[in-house]
C-alpha cells in the first residue's frame, strides 16, 4: 500500500512564497502520476497541479499558472509544490495524491479526483492579507 506524507504548510503573509513536498512509500514512484489538491470547508476537492509519469508533463489550474510549479524527483521519491507569489483564496488544505496506475490517458483525467488512488494527510496553507 503506498502512503504519501506532505509536509510544508504554515501561515504566511500575501505575496509570500512556500513550498510542499509529498514524500511517497512504494516501489514504482517513477511510474505514478502526481498531483496536488487543494480543499477549502465547503467546497469541493479541486486540482491545482499535477505531473505526468511519462516525461514529467505538468498541468496547471488556471488560477495557479505562473505563480506555481510543479516538479518530481522520482530518486527521492518525492513531489514538489513551489507556491509563489501566494493570495488570501490560495488558502486551504493541500493534498498529495498519486495515479498508481501506468496512465496513458492521463492529460484528459489529471484533474478528477477519481484518477487517483492513494492521498496524503493534507497540510494546511493559510495566506493572510
Amino acid at each position: 500500500q503506498v502512503q504519501l506524507v506532505e509536509t510544508g504548510g504554515g501561515l504566511v503573509q500575501d505575496g509570500d512564497s512556500l513550498r510542499l513536498s509529498c514524500v511517497a512509500s512504494g516501489r514504482s514512484f517513477s511510474f505514478y502520476s502526481l498531483a496536488w489538491f487543494r480543499q477549502t470547508p465547503g467546497k469541493e476537492r479541486e486540482a491545482v497541479a499535477a505531473i505526468s509519469w511519462r516525461e514529467s508533463t505538468t498541468y496547471y489550474l488556471d488560477s495557479v499558472k505562473g505563480r506555481f510549479t510543479i516538479s518530481r524527483d522520482n530518486d527521492k521519491k518525492t513531489v514538489y509544490l513551489q507556491m509563489n507569489k501566494l493570495k488570501p483564496e490560495d488558502t486551504a488544505i493541500y493534498y498529495c495524491a498519486a495515479d498508481l496506475a501506468i496512465d496513458n490517458r492521463y492529460d484528459t483525467r489529471w484533474s478528477n479526483p477519481d484518477t487517483y488512488d492513494a492521498w496524503g494527510q493534507g497540510t494546511q496553507v493559510t495566506v493572510s492579507s
